[in-house]
């Protein structure tokens, strides 16, 4: 009996499947939305109209996008890799030349019902093409390097297309969690030593261009690293949000100020305080407490795909769950690093809780396809 025999008989059928469905995943991820439209209701100062019910909204059609993937055969997904990452390259070739433009970027396509952003849908086709190729592809050829090159080129064509709207945190993203999936099929350490001396003679060059006629960075793409090395340098104008992001998760103490008595965001002193800048109105409301409380949560998610990565015998379905794992881990890293003032600010949204469409879906997507691999797993 073959490997995809042996799969296909033991599986679970039918409604059987309901019952092999990781409902602790979906309790943990429910708690952080719920948070979410916790925060989104109070920073429209006790409306639920303005931004937490269309939140509510997209969530349940996440969640029933969600349970429609995990009832079809992973196997059925891994077929289909190749095609989804071409949609999702066709979507980033469309908004490149008839994209909605907002807040100086052109990353959308307007459906008329919302704006989908592909470059979010590209996190996770990504690392289905790579988990998919991985598992095609013989193990004694994961470290040559014709075999290594066309993976490369997998990741870098879709991140020169975001580059290019343009969309610095998520192109981070999208090289962080293919070369992820990279190391996790067992690629030699040697090529990423060379890719992280290329990342510093990059980060050299970006510097070295600047004001030149090669210059590598937008002008405000520059600014944002120069508030990010010195806020206090333009408080009015750059450095704004971060510093008044860093007063209101200071302001927040122990045990925060009080569910919607949160002065920074109720005042309006936070600009993006629903989208990318949520996590400070948390930490000024409920306090270390409260931000420390939703960080365990995120780790659970996150040791909750780590096990299932684990247990899981196929090749296709592990390095799938990893990935999803990686992208999740990715946005919560560079999120709050962001808004810690850790990191230059790039528009990353903080997962379940920032408010968004795009995001949110694909998200749950992922977690459908990572819902997929668990239910159908060999048993």
């Amino acid at each position: 009996m073959s490997f995809l025999e042996y799969r296909v008989k033991t599986a679970p059928t039918g409604i059987s499947k309901v019952f092999y469905i990781h409902w602790a995943l979906i309790l943990v991820v429910t708690a952080v939305a719920a948070i979410g439209w916790l925060m989104l209701y109070s920073i429209a100062g006790g409306d639920l109209s303005t931004w937490a019910e269309p939140q509510m909204k997209r969530y349940a059609l996440g969640l029933a996008l969600m349970f429609a993937v995990a009832f079809v055969p992973i196997w059925f997904w891994r077929s289909m890799s190749g095609m989804a990452y071409a949609v999702a390259m066709v979507l980033l070739l469309i908004v490149e030349f008839f994209g909605t433009v907002g807040m100086g970027a052109q990353r959308w396509i307007d459906l008329g019902f919302m704006r989908l952003q592909p470059s979010e849908l590209m996190k996770v086709t990504l690392v289905m093409m790579l988990a998919a190729y991985y598992d095609w592809l013989d193990d004694k050829r994961v470290s040559r390097p014709l075999w290594v090159l066309i993976p490369v080129l997998l990741i870098v064509a879709p991140t020169i297309l975001v580059l290019m709207q343009p969309n610095l945190g998520t192109s981070i993203m999208l090289v962080a969690a293919g070369g992820i999936v990279m190391f996790a099929a067992g690629v030699s350490w040697w090529y990423f030593a060379g890719v992280f001396s290329l990342v510093g003679g990059g980060i050299a060059a970006v510097f070295t261009s600047r004001g030149t006629p090669w210059q590598l960075l937008h002008d405000y793409q520059y600014k944002r690293i120069d508030t990010f090395l010195d806020p206090s340098a333009d408080p009015l104008g750059a450095g704004y949000n971060i510093i008044q992001a860093k007063i209101a998760l200071g302001s927040g103490g122990w045990a925060g100020k009080g569910f919607m008595q949160g002065t920074q965001s109720r005042l309006n002193f936070l600009p993006e305080k629903h989208t990318d800048f949520i996590f400070t109105t948390l930490g000024e409301e409920f306090g270390f407490i409260g931000a420390i409380s939703l960080l365990a949560l995120y780790a659970l998610v996150l040791v909750f795909l780590l096990v299932a990565a684990i247990q899981n015998k196929d090749r296709f379905s592990q390095l799938l769950i990893i990935g999803v794992a990686a992208n999740f881990f990715l946005y919560i890293a560079v999120n709050l690093s962001m808004v810690m003032g850790m990191a230059p600010v790039v528009g990353v949204p903080l997962p379940m809780l920032s408010y968004g469409g795009s995001a949110t879906l694909v998200i749950l997507l992922a977690f459908g396809f990572v819902q997929s691999a668990i239910v159908h797993r060999p048993r």
